[in-house]
């Protein structure tokens, strides 16, 4: 996993032990020695951490987050705080001016890297869901996605899970000013009640006797329920390697016995702020580009959309030297499915067809409906080869299993045409050409086939 990470510090030794550390685990690594050129660096350049220390002249560190954290341009990426400060009120208020976490001077390795491997993961799907959003604007909806701040008067829904039921009660009663807590003794119970409940934080205690409360994590990140909404781990003193552990599986945050309320307040916030504002996202997402930019008989995306946000995924797969590519489908004869059966049946067989694609294709993968009977399916992150498979497995599962119109079953088959990202002298239009032409190759040599064009 690489990211581009801003270390800030205006001591030019602190910036340079970060910065080895951070190259040394093939990060790209920022600095800045003030707070205005971290604010510059951050609304300029695609930051996806910001470590930031907090004693620094002219703009503290707290200053630097609150502006970042107000400004929607910057308010989505990570701040970390790196301070010798170590007293629960600078954590507060740090929270309080909108930072994600607090690492102490000197700073730890494991923690360190860990830390900034579990932000990177959040900022990505962040990321994500605003390039969607951005795409939606650029296709002339922007009104429908004009950014509103989720409701802060709704009081967050926790479920926290700890079979000590003194413990339990004196952290749901540090919380019961702020949010309705429910409470569950059994880890099972609290795994059925996270996946059946619309929760806004689960907080898990690690002091099970008898049960591994990082099973238990993995586990609600296992399913979609509950894959999104922030996990904070109360760990006990000298537990460090097990909240190490539980970083990596993808908790969001953790507090140490003895908790302080006014930091887990502020914790409790921080995540309840992130989850609602990607909640957001999600929504605007899903709500425009339905009525925009869905095709409504196939249920994917349609020409309109793929038209934008080929673009985006070109330019961002470019700029991060990642590999793109690329396939174009076509139904074999289906003009003579239309003549036979007429345009309902073809309709199904359009609507069954996109239903076989998408099942065949990974969820970030965009499947768009081009036009007529042909279809078009972007996969980031994807070498050549491994498109081929994928184009060999969408040829597969549609020749090989009939397709019911009313009480008859037909045979329909496809061909499929293939390009991937050649970086320095590539288009989206040459990319889509060449798999036009694959496709072209395809239907000539006899159908039913895929042909990938690598010139």
């Amino acid at each position: 996993m690489t990211a581009r990470i801003l270390v800030v510090d205006d001591i030019p030794a602190n910036v340079k032990l970060l910065e080895v550390r951070l190259l040394a685990e093939y990060f790209e690594v920022l600095t800045a020695t003030n707070g205005m050129d971290a604010i510059e660096t951050c609304e300029n350049g695609k930051i996806d951490v910001v470590l930031l220390d907090v004693m620094m002249p002219d703009m503290d560190g707290f200053e630097v987050c609150r502006r970042l954290k107000s400004d929607p341009a910057t308010s989505h990426i990570p701040v970390v705080m790196v301070t010798a400060l170590d007293h629960v009120s600078d954590r507060v208020r740090g929270l309080e001016a909108g930072a994600d976490d607090f690492l102490t001077k000197p700073v730890n390795d494991l923690q360190l890297m860990t830390r900034v491997r579990s932000l990177v993961r959040l900022k990505m799907l962040t990321d994500e869901l605003r390039l969607r959003a951005s795409t939606t604007r650029n296709i002339g909806i922007e009104e429908l996605l004009a950014r509103r701040e989720p409701a802060a008067e709704a009081r967050p829904q926790v479920l926290l899970i700890d079979e000590s039921a003194e413990s339990a009660g004196q952290a749901a009663g540090m919380l019961a000013e702020i949010a309705d807590v429910q409470v569950a003794s059994d880890p099972h119970v609290g795994f059925f009640r996270a996946a059946e409940g619309s929760f806004d934080c689960i907080i898990v205690s690690t002091g099970f006797a008898e049960f591994d409360p990082l099973r238990l994590c993995s586990q609600l990140r296992s399913i979609d329920r509950t894959r999104f909404v922030p996990i904070i781990l109360l760990a006990e003193m000298g537990e460090d390697e097990r909240v190490v552990r539980g970083l990596e599986l993808g908790i969001n945050d953790y507090l140490t016995r003895p908790v302080d309320r006014q930091e887990l307040t502020a914790r409790l916030r921080t995540q309840v702020r992130r989850k609602r504002y990607n909640d957001h996202l999600r929504s605007s997402v899903t709500q425009t580009i339905e009525m925009a930019v869905i095709d409504p008989l196939t249920g994917l995306h349609n020409r309109r959309y793929l038209d934008s946000h080929l673009q985006t995924l070109f330019d961002r797969a470019v700029a991060r030297r990642r590999p793109l590519s690329l396939l174009i489908t076509d139904i074999d004869r289906f003009k003579s499915i239309n003549d036979t059966y007429g345009h309902d049946g073809g309709d199904k067989i359009l609507h069954e067809f996109a239903q076989r694609l998408r099942k065949n294709v990974r969820g970030i993968d965009l499947a768009c409906r081009f036009g007529g009977e042909e279809f078009v399916v972007v996969m980031p992150d994807t070498e050549a080869g491994i498109a081929e498979k994928v184009a060999e497995r969408v040829r597969a599962e549609i020749a090989d299993k009939p397709f019911r119109i009313g009480e008859q079953t037909i045979t329909v088959t496809a061909s499929v045409g293939v390009s991937a990202l050649k970086r320095e002298t590539d288009s989206p239009h040459d990319l889509l050409k060449r798999a036009d032409l694959g496709l072209y190759e395809a239907k000539s040599g006899g159908r039913n086939r895929v042909v990938a064009k690598a010139a």
